[in-house]
């Protein structure tokens, strides 16, 4: 296990023991911060004795539901990440506003008028040449890339490597292939990036041993996503190459990368839902009630990081609701811990967007390859 370590000028250096990290921060040459990933590091409080840095690659295998992510250096696996993906919740909310958008405009037109005098919107602009992404594939690139970058704040990254997707027949049905080029593009940005192919991952990750979960990939294990991840990282360190001699020729695997214990975090956007003026069936007397929204009349948000008690039970989780004197609690998985009187809720942590759950335990790959 290795601890991230910035500069004073939060400038991102190699990773430390945390034996080192504790003794800095005793000493008073750096002190401990989190951040929005929960992932613990130290910064610098006075200017570093070497600022030289290794190679600390980024893993990303990209999918529709479910992504991984992973920090690799040669000689140890920094991090673990597991990224459930909004696609489904956003899908399913668009094709819901749509409908009762269709509602409203179908309440507004006097059907007792003929046809050509009803009060039909006409055509502005034509609105079918936009190549913007799907809102649900933009939510799934976005967490992505709000991820690396979180991850790029902290550690020395120089390449990031990215599966590769390809899809025959008519590609706009693959929503992992849509975005995958406007994706790239933004985190060329940030550093280097490599394309591999599936196979090409499938391949590596034999050859170094690792078991990847195949028969339920909604699990939340590093064997499902993270391997792949870390594979990809592992990819700059180890490469096939072919070679050729007087009278025989041939390939074989280059390199050593060691693949070590490493924290695993599971990652998700908090599904609050929008602010809705209009329900799906008009309100009796046009008075219409509150849905949605990021607010409470407490003063928490929804998706703050709170810790609640209830009789004699005391409890960690999200704000998800409210009621007139109690706000509602829930876990990594919006699932009611339970409803509390506001005053014996304690704000710990604002919404930061993300829902994170940190496995306290350490996983290593290495260790579950039968």
């Amino acid at each position: 296990m290795r601890v991230p370590v910035t500069s004073e000028d939060n400038k991102p250096l190699m990773p430390t023991k945390p034996s080192r990290a504790r003794r800095w921060i005793k000493e008073g040459k750096a002190i401990g911060r989190f951040n929005k990933l929960g992932i613990f590091y130290v910064q610098l409080t006075s200017v570093a004795s070497d600022n030289q840095t290794q190679d600390v690659v980024i893993g990303l295998d990209p999918g529709k539901m479910f992504s991984g992510v992973a920090v690799q250096s040669q000689k140890y696996t920094l991090q673990m990440l597991h990224l459930v993906l909004a696609f489904k919740t956003v899908k399913d909310r668009m094709e819901q506003r749509s409908m009762m958008r269709r509602g409203r405009r179908g309440r507004r037109i006097n059907r007792k008028l003929s046809f050509n005098k009803r009060s039909h919107r006409q055509v502005r602009f034509d609105n079918r040449r936009s190549y913007k992404l799907p809102p649900s594939i933009q939510a799934n690139k976005d967490l992505e890339y709000r991820t690396i970058t979180l991850l790029c704040e902290i550690y020395p990254v120089n390449k990031i490597v990215i599966e590769e997707v390809k899809v025959r027949g008519n590609k706009s049905f693959s929503p992992v292939m849509v975005g995958q080029k406007y994706q790239i593009n933004r985190l060329s940005k940030l550093t280097n990036v490599e394309l591999k192919k599936g196979w090409e991952t499938s391949n590596l990750r034999k050859y170094l041993g690792l078991h990847k979960e195949k028969s339920d990939k909604s699990l939340q294990i590093p064997e499902t996503h993270a391997v792949d991840a870390v594979t990809l990282a592992c990819s700059k360190f180890v490469q096939y190459k072919t070679w050729e001699g007087v009278k025989n020729h041939g390939a074989t695997w280059v390199g050593d990368v060691t693949i070590t214990h490493s924290q695993f975090t599971i990652l998700r956007r908090p599904p609050i839902s929008r602010r809705q003026l209009h329900l799906m069936a008009p309100s009796k007397g046009g008075s219409r009630r509150k849905y949605g929204g990021t607010t409470t009349r407490h003063g928490f948000r929804k998706g703050d990081f709170v810790e609640a008690t209830q009789g004699k039970k005391s409890f960690f989780g999200w704000v998800s609701g409210d009621t007139e004197k109690q706000v509602s609690v829930s876990d990594c998985n919006w699932k009611r811990l339970g409803q509390c009187t506001a005053k014996k809720v304690r704000l710990i942590q604002r919404n930061t967007g993300l829902i994170v759950l940190s496995t306290r335990k350490m996983f290593n790959l290495m260790a579950s390859n039968h």
